[in-house]
This record gives C-alpha cells, structure tokens and sequence, in this order.
C-alpha cells in the first residue's frame, strides 16, 4: 500500500513503553515512517518498532479556530514553517541559526520554559559561540519581554518596529489561478526576486526546510512562498516588482498559495507582516485575516 500522503494510527514501541502516533505520512522507506501531526510536530517511527499501524480518515476540518490559539501555540508553528539550519532547545525554547538569514531563523524562539536558572547568559552563548548577534524574539507584553526588558536587552535597530502575526480561518477557498507556476524548489529567478540572499545555500536551506513548501511566480514580476505544517498554512514572501504593482497580481498569488495550501490539508493560515503595512493589511483583510499579536526582536546589552 502507498501510504505517502495517507493519514495514518500508529502504535509503537519505544524506550518508555507502547505509543501512538497519528498523522500525515510524509516520507515511508525501509528504515521508517516520518509523520507529520496535526499541529505540524515531525515524528519518526522506526520500522522494527511498529506494532500495529492502520489508515485513518481524514480528520474534521477545523477543529480549532485560528484566533483561540495562544501567542506561544503561534509562535511555535510560525517556527516550523520558516526552520532554522541548526535548532537546539533550551528547555521550551528553540535557539535558531541560520548563518545570519533573516531575525526568525537567527534568534531564539520565547515560549515556554527555559528550565535553567541562567537563560540569557545561555542565549548570548549559543550566538556568541557561532559569531552571531544574540537576539531573541518575543512577544509583545509578554512575560519574558518584560523580563528580556528588565535584563537590559534592547530593541534592535536594523529593522523597523511593529511586526505582527495575522490569522483566519481558510473558509471560502479562492480558486488557484492557472498562470501562477508552484514548484516545491526557490529557483534561482525565485531567489534574485526576493533578493536579501547572501549565501544562496543557506537561504534554500530555511526556504525549503518544511516537508511541504511550495514557490509562487507570476510572469517573473510576482512571486509568493506558502508552507502547510499540520492544520496550519503559513504565507510569506508575497512581493511584486513596483513597476507591475496595483494590477491584481499579488491577490493571485495569495489565491493560489491558499489554494494549494488548503488541497493539502490546511484548514487555518497565518502571515507576518508590518502593522503600518496598508496595502498588504488591505490585501490580506479581504481574505479574513486579523491581527493576533504582536512580536519584537531585542538584542543583548
């Protein structure tokens, strides 16, 4: 049977006992099963482990509305879908490298617990360590910005302030627009549009670090990115050249993406944007995306 795509039970044993996993089958070869849960958590089941497996229906679409996930729930799937080249946890918190590409996959992801007495002397390690800036990335208002605040970390100053993390709930699904092209590889006409690439290797490598990431062009002058990690769809890099602007091009690519996501089992989306940002709160507000919450980057003194 071809299970890849399938939604599968799996019960298996391991180290503390019998377990069970159910989800997405991503990847199915001799060694294993890599799964993918509902909220986009990656399990491997070894094959010599697997005691008795079956495949499941598909599960009810929205089982969660997008806005009842908490701010750290958020913070934790927005991860997944823009993966750091190396992660390393810090008890509940993910300390992300990526050679210096972009804040989120250089910066440790804030939610949870630390479980050490000492975090922020961890974090300036772990980044001192790979001669990168120590930078956390936070909520606004939360309980560890104020205690990032306390310690003396301060807003950075190389990007502007007022990042914010919108959501909805994928109801009415556009239709995909036949002339936006998706590959699941950033093409290199892909990359120079994006541009802020300085080491080619490294951006592919968080671009297209998620098992399912596709990349949206248009005519070469519109181009997009979209992720499905579980339930969630995740929009980014929706640019189009200025000279090609107020023509409609970005709502088909946003179309598209939304309809590739949801053919993939995505129920909720989410995007991060600027929130003095008019065009695309504008664009995004007519497919029913509001503002979750807001995030900030600080540095060590």
């Amino acid at each position: 049977m071809d299970l890849l795509g399938r939604r599968v039970s799996v019960r298996h044993r391991d180290g503390e006992g019998v377990r069970d996993v159910v989800g997405r089958v991503l990847a199915a070869g001799p060694d294993g099963l890599r799964i993918e849960r509902r909220d986009g958590e990656l399990a491997f089941v070894p094959a010599g482990t697997v005691l008795a497996m079956r495949v499941v229906p598909d599960r009810p679409r929205r089982t969660r509305r997008a806005a009842s996930f908490s701010a750290e729930e958020l913070t934790r799937i927005t991860s997944r879908g823009w993966p750091a080249v190396e992660s390393v946890p810090l008890g509940d918190w993910e300390l992300r490298a990526s050679g210096g590409f972009t804040g989120r996959a250089n910066s440790v992801a804030v939610h949870g617990d630390p479980h050490t007495d000492e975090p922020f002397a961890a974090v300036v390690d772990f980044y001192t360590a790979r001669r990168l800036r120590p930078l956390a990335q936070l909520v606004e208002g939360s309980v560890w910005d104020r205690r990032f605040e306390a310690a003396a970390w301060v807003p950075v100053t190389d990007q502007p302030p007022g990042a914010i993390v919108q959501v909805a709930n994928l109801a009415a699904v556009p239709a995909p627009d036949p002339e936006v092209v998706v590959e699941t590889h950033a093409s290199d006409a892909w990359l120079r549009h994006y541009g802020r690439v300085s080491e080619p290797a490294t951006a592919r490598a968080v671009l297209e670090g998620p098992a399912t990431v596709g990349f949206l062009s248009l005519d070469d002058v519109a181009i997009g990115r979209v992720v499905v990690t579980g339930e969630w769809a995740g929009l980014a890099a929706v640019e189009v050249d200025p000279a090609h602007r107020r023509r409609g091009l970005a709502r088909r690519i946003v179309d598209t993406a939304l309809a590739w996501a949801a053919a993939r089992g995505a129920d909720k989306a989410y995007l991060q944007t600027m929130r003095d940002n008019a065009p695309a709160l504008g664009l995004y507000g007519a497919y029913g995306f509001t503002t979750h919450h807001a995030y900030r980057y600080l540095t060590a003194p």
